[in-house]
């Protein structure tokens, strides 16, 4: 048995209402969108034979509109001959024809109702059937992302990960040790004799320029 039981099911439906009330929302979406496009192709064939029909009662109704002219032309030339009861006769066959054309023409008139309402009705149901597939598209990307953050989630709780991070820290602190260590070496040592020797001939040297100095400004002054 369908979601929907008649087509006015459909076009009268509340789709969210229906799916709030869904245990499987996916799953009922399904369901309607299934439904919906096997009564759209039900209604469209219904629509084919409507205009079916229309198209071959108005070649009857024309058909008859020619022959009740003929027979009134008919009438008119046996009242010409003067042979009224002839020209009676084919008052009665063309009034016949009248009735039978009066009945077509409201045949016709419920026709075009009908397709009327069809084509409102197909229209509403294209409608809610866009809906409904948008509706799903929503939800599948909707599920997809909340897929995603699960797994991201299930990474983060790994405690693979939490050793891994723990690991590379226990080096950051092996290699900390082992700079700390050659640091340790160069602590305490200072300058070298030689060094300190080199250092008062270059000390000698920049007071005898500065001396220089002092002398060229006081012969200068």
């Amino acid at each position: 048995m369908g979601i929907f039981t008649r087509f006015a099911d459909i076009v009268n439906s509340n789709l969210n209402s229906m799916l709030d009330k869904a245990e499987d929302p996916e799953k009922m979406l399904k369901l309607i969108i299934q439904e919906m496009e096997q009564t759209l192709v039900e209604v469209r064939s219904s629509s084919v034979k409507t205009i079916a029909d229309k198209k071959e009662l108005g070649r009857h109704m024309v058909s008859m509109k020619q022959n009740i002219n003929r027979w009134e032309e008919k009438a008119e030339l046996a009242i010409s001959k003067g042979r009224d009861d002839l020209a009676r006769a084919a008052l009665v066959e063309k009034q016949a024809l009248e009735n039978s054309l009066e009945i077509q023409e409201a045949e016709m008139n419920e026709l075009e109702t009908a397709l009327s309402r069809l084509n409102s009705d197909i229209s509403c149901l294209q409608e809610k059937l866009l809906e409904a597939k948008s509706r799903r598209d929503a939800m599948k990307l909707r599920h997809k992302t909340v897929s995603s953050r699960i797994k991201v989630k299930q990474q983060l709780d790994n405690s693979s990960i939490d050793d891994a991070f723990n690991k590379f820290e226990l080096f950051e602190q092996k290699m900390d040790r082992l700079e700390a260590e050659v640091e340790a070496f160069d602590l305490g040592k200072g300058e070298s004799l030689s060094s300190q020797i080199d250092q008062l001939v270059v000390d000698d040297k920049i007071e005898e320029e500065l001396e220089s100095l002092r002398t060229k400004y006081k012969k200068a002054s």
